[in-house]
């Protein structure tokens, strides 16, 4: 089997599968799709009424760059490809989410002559391990008593060219943290949406069951997505970095992260953008404590990551902002599309780089909290819709039937959540993710 994939405005990886012997065929011809595909809710609703109705007809194009393979047990690999939508002629579709991506990186590259070199990283819970056992976070003992899983997601990482780095048990119980090398951007968004689908089959075949999910039970610890953002020029050379300035972040660096900064609370719609996302992005959860550049502070919307200072380092080639208010429920492509197109802005803004926080921001007064210019986000999944819609800067980055279509599919899942216990909400968005 192969199966020619896109990932829809939930982050959630659909497509057609064909037979392998004929996908070189399929290559080059992509294969048929239906533009309200991209209005299906995570719970796999279509939304009604929808931008499309039930008219039209799209095509996935595969990207060959893309290809990769997901490990079957005492079977052949399933091959799979991630593609652009297009029309029927070929043509870009305005509403296509790789696309999106796509252009914010020619954009970026024509105004600035810089590129984006990025990694997601991965939390996930396992479910079929006991809460209430001891944790032992970061221990050898919980990476054997898991064995073989560990060593079986890696290697199948590696075999999809995903280059895996590092496979850990985190702080929470049941957590578990898979992080890959970096790329450059559009690669590092799709490296994003196959990881996911590679850790879950894999856990599967083991006999566990894992889940991406922000939340997967009431007050519990939540997972994230930390998606690493470095600037490189014409040729390659990291540009980030300033040993001269605040937080050794240069010039360009300094506006491209105000730029985030200064649309963070419109971007976290488009990156945190479930329901149950709020429940983690608060203070004390180690996720997101507040909208400013922290140095070291894993409560920074924006966190400027820890440079290794070895003999004969580089530190312009490991320095990397990190940012924390992303989680699975978000389409990769958008997400960091959306970081993008808000460095640019800042960039093309001249905006002055924020103050860098050092220390915990529970130890500032007001007064200075002010200063430093940390704001909160936004405190539910409809607050944030809001305030995406308040920003015109944001909502112009988009195709109109491309927000429109997002809108109404946020609207429709919070309306849908409402309806459920809390029991039901958790367990919806643990099976979905």
């Amino acid at each position: 089997m192969a199966v020619i994939l896109t990932s829809d405005l939930s982050g959630q990886c659909r497509g057609r599968s064909v037979r392998q012997s004929e996908l070189d065929k399929y290559l080059v011809n992509g294969s048929g799709w239906v533009p309200a595909n991209l209005a299906i809710n995570p719970f796999g609703e279509i939304v009604s009424p929808n931008p499309f109705g039930s008219v039209g007809d799209l095509r996935l194009q595969p990207d060959v760059t893309s290809l990769s393979q997901i490990p079957l047990p005492d079977a052949e690999p399933t091959k799979v490809v991630l593609s652009d939508i297009v029309n029927q002629d070929g043509s870009a579709w305005d509403c296509c989410p790789r696309t999106f991506l796509r252009n914010a990186i020619a954009d970026l590259k024509a105004e600035t002559g810089l590129s984006v070199l990025s990694s997601f990283e991965h939390e996930f819970m396992l479910l079929d391990q006991d809460p209430e056992a001891p944790n032992i976070a970061f221990s050898l003992r919980n990476l054997l008593e898991l064995e073989p899983l560990g060593s079986s997601i890696m290697a199948a990482l590696e075999d999809a060219g995903l280059e895996p780095e590092m496979w850990l048990p985190e702080y929470a119980p049941r957590q578990w943290e898979v992080t890959v090398a970096p790329a450059d951007a559009l690669a590092a968004a799709d490296r994003a949406i196959l990881l996911r689908e590679i850790v879950r089959n894999t856990a599967t075949q083991l006999g566990h069951t894992a889940s991406f999910s922000p939340i997967v039970e009431a007050s519990g610890s939540g997972s994230g997505v930390h998606i690493h953002l470095s600037l490189l020029d014409d040729n390659n050379e990291p540009v980030a970095y300033d040993p001269s300035r605040e937080g050794g972040l240069s010039a360009v660096a300094g506006s491209f992260a105000a730029g985030i900064l200064k649309h963070a609370s419109a971007i976290s719609a488009l990156a945190a953008s479930g329901v149950v996302s709020y429940e983690r992005l608060a203070p004390g959860h180690w996720s997101v404590g507040g909208v400013f550049l922290g140095e070291n502070n894993r409560e920074a919307l924006l966190r400027i990551c820890p440079l290794y200072e070895r003999p004969n380092a580089n530190p312009a080639r490991q320095y990397n902002l990190e940012f924390r208010g992303a989680d699975v429920t978000s389409n990769p492509w958008i997400a960091l599309g959306t970081l993008i197109r808000a460095g640019l802005e800042g960039i093309r803004s001249n905006l002055p780089a924020p103050k860098v926080v050092s220390g915990e921001t529970s130890d500032l007064t007001q007064e200075q909290l002010d200063e430093y210019g940390v704001g909160n986000l936004p405190h539910s999944l409809g607050n944030a819709l809001d305030l995406l819609a308040a920003d015109d800067v944001v909502t112009g980055w988009f195709p109109e039937r491309l927000l429109e279509t997002f809108v109404l599919v946020k609207r429709a899942e919070i309306e849908h959540v409402n309806g459920l216990s809390d029991d039901e909400k958790y367990a919806a968005y643990s099976y979905a993710y």
